[in-house]
């Protein structure tokens, strides 16, 4: 028996399959799914090409759409599982490119003010899926979707997000957290792997 309303996020790094899981999540339980903000994203294929100059620009867009979705979700009355949450703009993307010289120090000061005031009024997600994958796993998964502007990301790069996500991870605890090793599975086409992580999320949700 699930909540009569859940709401469930799924994090992970780039290329770690959060969309495919937010999908087969919302289709069999019957949960709206909310994604993501890339193919309209106005900033996102200028910022690959120059992460310095439009960092700021970029997770500002996400921050906002971001909040916009998790608020909706807290106040609807509908089971929701989401594709990334909040928490993982400042904590992985924001602190990273302040941390590699991308974002000037005011930018990122100026950034988590705005975060630590709109997270005040947010309830966490009842569960966190968080999709643990190697750098080689999602480099692969990267290569395999074919969009154009991720082409470029380097494998440093993703290193140093798979990092933060680690250390984020192991501090979080404002709710409760699924860790998946999805290196080894494959829960788009093998239907014993998704029916495993079914039966995780049945377990964590009580």
């Amino acid at each position: 028996m699930t909540p009569k309303k859940a709401f469930v996020a799924v994090a992970g790094n780039i290329g770690s399959g959060k969309s495919s899981l937010t999908r087969l999540l919302s289709t069999a339980h019957g949960w709206t799914p909310m994604y993501e903000s890339v193919e309209d994203n106005p900033y996102l294929s200028d910022f690959y090409k120059d992460m310095r100059r439009w960092s700021f620009q970029l997770q500002v867009y996400f921050l906002s759409n971001r909040f916009r979705s998790h608020k909706a979700i807290t106040e609807g009355s509908q089971s929701v599982v989401l594709d990334r949450v909040i928490y993982e703009d400042a904590e992985i993307f924001a602190r990273n490119l302040f941390e590699i010289g991308n974002m000037e120090e005011r930018d990122y000061n100026n950034y988590v003010a705005l975060y630590n005031v709109m997270t005040e009024y947010l309830h966490p997600p009842d569960l966190l899926i968080y999709l643990r994958a190697s750098v080689n796993t999602l480099v692969h998964q990267i290569s395999l979707r074919g969009r154009d502007f991720e082409q470029s990301i380097k494998r440093e790069y993703l290193e140093q997000l798979n990092r933060h996500y680690e250390s984020w991870i192991t501090r979080y605890n404002k709710g409760k957290l699924l860790v998946v090793e999805s290196d080894n599975l494959d829960f788009v086409n093998r239907k014993e792997d998704l029916q495993r992580i079914l039966t995780w999320v049945d377990e964590k949700l009580g």
